[in-house]
């Protein structure tokens, strides 16, 4: 696929013992399937040919001159597919059986991977059939072909070098020192394991954080692919469990005992590599690169249906518990260091309230804070700074937050103040941005002088999606003595503040009534009735900024495939070119406005992406955004 995606799949065929012919004709079966969906990475289960539990079989003539005609027929099978197809099958070679993963593709036999750790222990008796390699490179003659066999083999797309494959089989995934550590160190983003691990009670969710917890420390994608129907006999049993996961995310999973057959979806090699390039704690190790015998095979960089799922809300979790789990960890973060800031300075809470989303949050952690500290919550310095632009919504909200936080908010108009330094300055008397500015800014300086007066520290209101955007005024609201909300996303912000409103039953009529209110800076005059300047007619939808800022800071991803992405995770809400001219919006200001970046306050870091210019970002302000522009073009 395009943009560094490869779409795999892990595969169960229906498996009958001991008849590798029958076998054989599954698999191709599930190899067809899988070339019409345009899978180009496939893995079948360990044994898959024979089935894992034969037993004595294994040893027996029948079985190793069955094996080789059903391996024939596979190969055969693979010719003009482009899929790189891993299955699990005994191996005779110099005297020893070993348990193994071959790889084909179109009509060729590419390597053989022999697994390391044998099991015998409980119900598994391998020891007794299979010979473990350790250090294991030579070559063998198979199917007509001659083809490397050993431990250490890594695949390699030819036109792709992000695309690195290297496979270990079952029980190597559960001992202390897996191979596919070694394999990662030798430059393999991705990992394919061939497994016949039975089912028993909870083994499914301890395979399941293995894969998750492997794939993230090696920073790679992991393929998962364990027998299942036809392989339960006697006194165990299999689950046919596929599971597909990215850098400690899991991407697609089949259910336990579901029917034989394909999981699929695309691992992200490009996200993968830009993840090594960044932790620089992630070495590819010379030594152990010079040791393996590396495969070049043809990867197809055609486009293809993306079929992983795109959350159109990536800060936000899907379920609701892990949304409650993770807002309730949010507010413990903000407002336990803002706990730490106001003992260190022993100062008092300042903070400016519009009645908008922004300042409810940090209103909010400054409760929780005062709390953590024992302190009266009647000594936060709360203050509403109407001008000739809020709303009576907004005012309303004020007054339903007082009365629900049990608090004073002192109302301080700047109306007068505002028209005073406009003429001050002999302002033309236009709503331009001067005039939208100034209001900001006396809002700004009421607040930092009451400081001043009442020692105070002032917080801030502003968030992580208009630090992006640079939708704040310079040295208005753009400034304060700390900033809580600063690495928070609008999108995120929301479901906190809902979070809240059910958490504590008292606080709910206010916080759903500022929730339900538009977004607005209300610095334009009104007549107070209804809301007239709505921030997202102005600069667009902030869950495509979200979007778009994710995808850029948290990968390095380039504009044209976050493109690819919103289009798939938007489509049925906004058209291509809708999102091509927000993202364009986004650029432009992202760009522009590096400059208020670079002189934020201090402000908590709770998830992956901060702005800040001493933690995350660094980024000159003369940054030039040309290419970005170009990629979508």
């Amino acid at each position: 696929m395009k943009y560094g995606f490869i779409k795999t799949a892990a595969a169960t065929p229906y498996v009958k013992l001991a008849n590798p012919s029958a076998n054989a004709v599954e698999i191709i079966k599930l190899i067809k399937k899988a070339n019409t969906c345009d899978v180009e990475l496939l893995v079948f289960p360990e044994l898959c040919i024979t089935g894992y539990t034969c037993g004595e079989l294994f040893l027996s003539d029948v079985i190793i001159h069955s094996v080789t005609d059903a391996l024939n027929q596979i190969c055969k099978a693979t010719l003009d597919k482009k899929t790189l197809i891993f299955v699990g099958s005994p191996i005779w070679h110099k005297g020893k059986l070993y348990s193994c993963a071959v790889i084909f593709q179109n009509g060729k036999i590419l390597g053989i991977v022999p697994k390391t750790a044998l099991p015998s222990y409980s119900e598994f008796y391998e020891l007794r059939y299979f010979t473990p390699a350790t250090d294991v490179l030579d070559s063998i003659n198979l199917c007509g072909q001659s083809a490397p066999l050993g431990t250490d083999i890594i695949f390699v797309a030819k036109n792709n070098e992000d695309i690195k494959i290297s496979a270990e089989i079952c029980e190597d995934m559960f001992v202390a020192s897996p191979p596919s550590n070694r394999h990662a160190q030798a430059g393999a983003s991705i990992i394919v394991n061939l497994s016949a691990s039975s089912e028993l009670i909870g083994k499914s969710e301890y395979r399941k954080t293995l894969i998750k917890s492997q794939s993230g420390r090696l920073l790679a994608g992991y393929v998962y692919a364990s027998a299942g129907n036809g392989e339960s006999v006697s006194d165990i049993i299999f689950s046919g469990h596929r599971i597909i996961a990215e850098n400690g995310k899991i991407l697609a999973e089949s259910k336990l005992f579901e029917d034989d057959g394909l999981t699929i979806c695309e691992i992200d090699t490009c996200k993968l590599a830009y993840e090594r390039r960044r932790h620089n704690v992630f070495k590819i190790n010379s030594a152990t690169t010079t040791r393996y015998h590396v495969i070049k095979f043809n990867f197809d960089n055609a486009g293809t249906k993306l079929v992983r799922y795109v959350s159109p809300l990536p800060f936000v979790p899907n379920d609701l518990n892990s949304v409650s789990t993770r807002a309730e960890l949010i507010l413990q973060m903000q407002s336990r260091s803002l706990a730490e800031r106001l003992k260190f300075t022993g100062l008092n809470a300042v903070i400016g309230v519009s009645g908008g989303l922004d300042s409810c949050l940090s209103l909010l952690v400054i409760l929780r804070s005062y709390k953590i500290l024992n302190r009266n919550k009647k000594n936060i310095i709360a203050i509403t700074m109407p001008g000739p632009g809020t709303s009576t919504q907004t005012m309303e909200n004020v007054l339903k937050l007082a009365e629900a936080f049990e608090i004073k908010i002192r109302k301080i108009p700047i109306d007068e103040a505002l028209k005073n330094h406009l003429d001050n300055i002999k302002h033309m008397g236009n709503n331009d941005v001067a005039y939208e500015n100034a209001q900001a800014r006396e809002r700004t300086q009421i607040l930092m002088d009451i400081a001043n007066i009442e020692k105070g520290l002032v917080i801030g209101t502003s968030n992580l999606s208009e630090n992006a955007l640079g939708w704040c005024t310079y040295n208005g609201d753009h400034m304060s003595m700390y900033a809580v909300n600063s690495s928070i996303p609008k999108t995120l912000i929301r479901y906190i503040v809902s979070y809240e409103s059910e958490r504590v039953k008292k606080y709910k009529k206010a916080l759903l009534s500022v929730l339900n209110t538009e977004i607005t800076p209300e610095l334009i005059p009104s007549d107070k009735k209804k809301i007239l300047q709505k921030t997202e007619d102005i600069i667009g939808p902030f869950e495509l900024h979200d979007f778009f800022l994710y995808y850029t800071l948290r990968f390095g991803q380039a504009p044209d495939k976050t493109l690819i992405l919103a289009t798939k995770a938007f489509k049925n809400k906004y058209s291509k070119e809708e999102i091509k001219k927000h993202l364009k919006i986004f650029i432009k200001r992202f760009f522009e406005n590096q400059f208020k970046r670079n002189c934020v306050p201090d402000g908590i870091k709770v998830g992956t992406i901060s702005l800040s210019p001493r933690g995350d970002w660094r980024m000159a302000s003369e940054s030039n955004a040309d290419e970005w522009f170009n990629s979508i073009e």
